[in-house]
């Protein structure tokens, strides 16, 4: 049965590669580039629609006068819109929406985008106190993500990774209860900031305190197979089982596995049942399902909706396992 399985994933391939090509430019050059290994003049300039086509060129379309989405940093302003929490949280304020902008793999030297990012940079205050949205704000979840996007937007945010690295807590990652008297790490909050350490690292090199504390977070992952309790083995969230997209602050296991995967080192043999569980939900026709999205109003909807082919997870799962494979045979 297998075998028969792996024929017929064989004789879909094409027909995936072609269904993740008939996409918006957002997939498309991320399909150009890391599948078809296109040459990298087409890469570059499938990359540039993302500003002028499509959902990323809608995005930016969007922004307010005063430089925000939606009148907030990572609320909408009340004025704009009512938050109603029982449909979960509202995901068309300024933070979510740079998130779907890095996701997109929008071209930060696109004057168009040095523009948004600017009026983002002047105008756009955390509800917390005012702080400006590049300058963080007190939650790590939040800070980890302004980290992200503040390298891959070309900003200077060299004091919120200080703040985070003073804050890492005696297991090896994060929690945003913290200053509320938590002393264990959060998966959520530890991948937030991981990614946003490696985005820094990456820019600038990083510091030895810095390379040390990132190693550290990894090996808080690794060390729950990054998705079961340490102490007893089980399973911390069966949601954590499910992929979404976009991921947002949530954690899951394939998003565990795509931070390894950029962070570009040999897997480590405790993600192993973790890349199984990947294989294992790959369908017969070679795509993957969206399982689990969270919920919240958006903009506009990238996919068909949950236990439909999704082709920003078929994407990242398959990147996914040609690092993992590349590197283990």
């Amino acid at each position: 049965m297998e075998a028969l399985q792996a024929h017929l994933v064989t004789l879909c391939r094409m027909t995936v590669l072609d269904w993740l090509l008939d996409s918006d430019p957002a997939i498309r050059w991320q399909v150009l580039r890391d599948l078809v290994r296109a040459p990298a003049e087409i890469v570059a300039e499938e990359r540039a629609r993302t500003a002028t086509d499509g959902w990323g060129a809608r995005l930016l379309s969007l922004q307010g006068e005063d430089g925000q989405w939606a009148g907030g940093a990572c609320f909408p302003a009340r004025s704009l819109f009512q938050w109603d929490k029982k449909r979960g949280q509202p995901w068309i304020s300024t933070l979510p929406t740079l998130q779907l902008l890095h996701d997109f793999g929008i071209d930060p030297r696109s004057e168009r985008v040095a523009r948004s990012v600017a009026l983002v940079r002047e105008h756009c205050r955390w509800e917390h106190a005012g702080q400006p949205f590049f300058s963080g704000e007190v939650e790590p979840c939040i800070n980890g993500r302004s980290v992200t996007l503040g390298i891959y937007f070309r900003q200077d945010v060299d004091a919120i990774v200080a703040r985070l690295l003073s804050e890492q807590l005696d297991d090896g990652g994060w929690n945003c209860e913290a200053e509320r008297g938590s002393v264990r790490s959060s998966f959520a909050t530890t991948i937030n900031v991981l990614e946003g350490l490696l985005a820094h690292e990456r820019a600038t090199g990083g510091s030895a305190e810095s390379i040390a504390a990132r190693h550290r977070a990894e090996e808080y992952l690794l060390e729950r197979k990054l998705f079961r309790r340490k102490s007893t083995g089980e399973v911390v969230n069966p949601s954590w089982l499910q992929f979404s997209f976009p991921v947002r602050w949530h954690y899951d296991v394939l998003r565990a596995l795509e931070y390894f995967r950029i962070a570009g080192e040999l897997p480590d043999p405790r993600m192993d049942e973790a890349i199984h569980l990947l294989r294992s939900k790959q369908r017969i026709d070679g795509t993957w399902l969206l399982e689990n999205t969270h919920p919240g109003q958006v903009y506009f909807e990238l996919e068909d909706g949950d236990n439909q082919p999704s082709r920003w997870n078929t994407l990242r799962a398959t990147r996914v396992l040609a690092w993992y494979d590349k590197c283990v045979t």
